[in-house]
């Protein structure tokens, strides 16, 4: 059996080595090809494997260029002897296959297998039957009063007992922050409240190490690596084997399962008792309707917290840089909170947040950018025709490219690379003041679109506000690098700037913040 095994990774090996020399070879492939560079070429057998090896590092940037080169913004991509999948950015086809053709697109086993050992068949990875009853359930932790109870609750004690002192103590002790790392300890805590009905007390003065966390973003970071391999057996070996890093994520898994498993445990308990204790957060939800089986209930929660924890502080590490590069947009954004403020004694903290339009604006911009999730994949259960004209044959994948769609003239203009949140919005003549303009969701798939569109929408925007007036309002983030230095955009499962966000953190006098 080992043997086998053996011969069966050499055989993938060799070809895969011989191909790496070859690309190494290959002088005509620019890392960093330009706008103007034409569409890649491919060659027999190995398709176009010269063209994205080289740029293997920065797949997002890659794919941005090169459907900014397609006439019809998608580009077939040519794998190893023949095997072909779509990208797009084209708004038409995202129609297609998200609402149109809806049944036909879907996650796929290309998709779902790499990241089931971590998120199993939860709302994320799911299909059919157990992703509508997931989807009905939870849809009642997104209604009217639950958002008022998790802004005004959840969002703002984390806020004014601890993203604001340690702002504080920073910018009292001038000292650097990694704002990444603390808008990602935020949102951890903020999602495990929601979710789970607990408190990791992950940001808190002393910054703790927690194993749960931790592990989460290994194996976010491992799944991802599984799901862009460009030889999926390579992986499926090592995890047969259980060695590197399908040995890692198999530790990681582990502690994050055994942690929710405990939870859930002792959940149970209290919902047993329930002369004391009112079912408010997911998992109670999920556990009163009947749903007891751990490990049904554990693959939920642990998607929601993936994508609580990860897509609201990757849209907010890009927010707070953004804003620092731009100073009329902080400027105005200051002017609609010292507007609200004057409100605010007779106002909900979830009514100030819900009409901050020129804010909402300038995060919509700013995922226009640099959205949470760059991209997602669906896999066609038959044979189909895209809009524009494409083949797709049945188990081809089609990508949609949030990322380089939010790069595109066609969609945005000659200034599509300025900063710009007055593309969202108008000034109404009568009142004088902002009115949001949306845009369509197939032009604009942040929040994905069709019936998968994300539950969590308006939850995140509320969050993301309520941050953004919390902390603007009292401080200037100041990123700590070099002039004219921009951040690298990397993504796992969901975005994140590389290396880091440093900042240090200045007081706002009162002078500084009003407009």
């Amino acid at each position: 059996m080992i043997l086998q095994l053996l011969f069966s990774l050499l055989l993938f090996i060799f070809p895969v080595l011989f191909l790496f020399v070859l690309a190494k070879k290959n002088k005509s492939i620019s890392r960093k090809p330009s706008s103007s560079s034409p569409t890649p070429k491919a060659y027999p057998l190995v398709g176009h494997f010269f063209a994205f090896y080289p740029n293997r590092h920065r797949p997002n940037q890659f794919a941005a260029e090169i459907l900014q080169n397609s006439p019809s913004a998608t580009f077939v991509i040519r794998g190893f002897f023949g095997s072909r999948q779509i990208l797009t950015g084209n708004p038409a086809v995202v129609q297609h296959i998200l609402k149109t053709n809806f049944p036909i697109y879907q996650k796929g086993d290309a998709f779902r297998f790499p990241l089931s050992d971590f998120l199993g068949d939860g709302i994320f990875n799911a299909e059919g039957d157990n992703w509508k009853l997931q989807r009905q359930v939870s849809s009642h932790e997104f209604n009217t009063k639950s958002l008022r109870k998790f802004v005004e609750t959840v969002v703002d004690t984390e806020l004014s007992a601890r993203l604001l002192p340690i702002l504080s103590t920073a910018a009292a002790n001038k000292s650097l922050l990694d704002f990444q790392d603390i808008l990602e300890r935020f949102a951890f805590d903020n999602i495990c409240e929601i979710a789970f009905g607990y408190d990791p007390a992950y940001l808190i003065p002393s910054l703790p190490q927690s194993k749960f966390a931790a592990a989460f973003g290994d194996a976010s970071m491992i799944s991802h690596e599984r799901s862009s391999a460009w030889v999926p057996m390579l992986w499926k070996i090592k995890k047969l084997l259980g060695i590197g890093s399908e040995k890692h994520i198999a530790t990681a898994v582990s502690e994050i399962r055994n942690f929710a498993t405990n939870i859930i445990r002792e959940k149970k308990k209290q919902l047993n008792d329930k002369s004391s204790f009112e079912s408010v957060d997911l998992l109670s939800r999920f556990l009163s309707s009947g749903h007891w089986d751990e490990k049904f209930v554990t693959d939920i929660i642990i998607s929601f917290i993936l994508g609580g924890r990860e897509t609201t502080s990757a849209a907010l590490t890009w927010f707070f840089w953004l804003v620092s590069k731009y100073p009329h947009v902080e400027k105005e954004i200051l002017k609609e909170i010292d507007q609200n403020s004057e409100k605010s004694e007779r106002r909900s903290a979830f009514d100030e947040v819900k009409d901050m339009v020129y804010t909402h604006a300038a995060l919509c911009e700013s995922m226009r950018l640099y959205p949470p999730g760059p991209s997602d994949v669906r896999e066609a259960v038959s044979d189909d025709v895209l809009p524009e004209g494409s083949m797709v044959k049945k188990g081809m994948m089609v990508v949609y490219h949030t990322y380089a769609m939010g790069r595109l003239e066609t969609l945005w203009g000659k200034d599509w690379a300025e900063y710009k949140p007055e593309r969202w919005v108008e000034m109404e003549d009568e009142t004088n003041k902002w009115r949001f303009v949306g845009r369509d969701m197939y032009m604009y798939p942040v929040f994905h679109a069709g019936p998968r569109i994300c539950l969590g929408k308006e939850m995140a925007f509320l969050q993301m506000k309520r941050v953004v007036s919390g902390v603007l309002r009292r401080f200037r983030v100041v990123p700590a690098m070099a002039e004219g230095v921009e951040p690298e955009y990397i993504s796992y499962l969901s975005s994140k700037m590389k290396g880091g966000f440093p900042v240090t953190i200045e007081e706002r006098t009162e002078t500084q913040s009003t407009y």
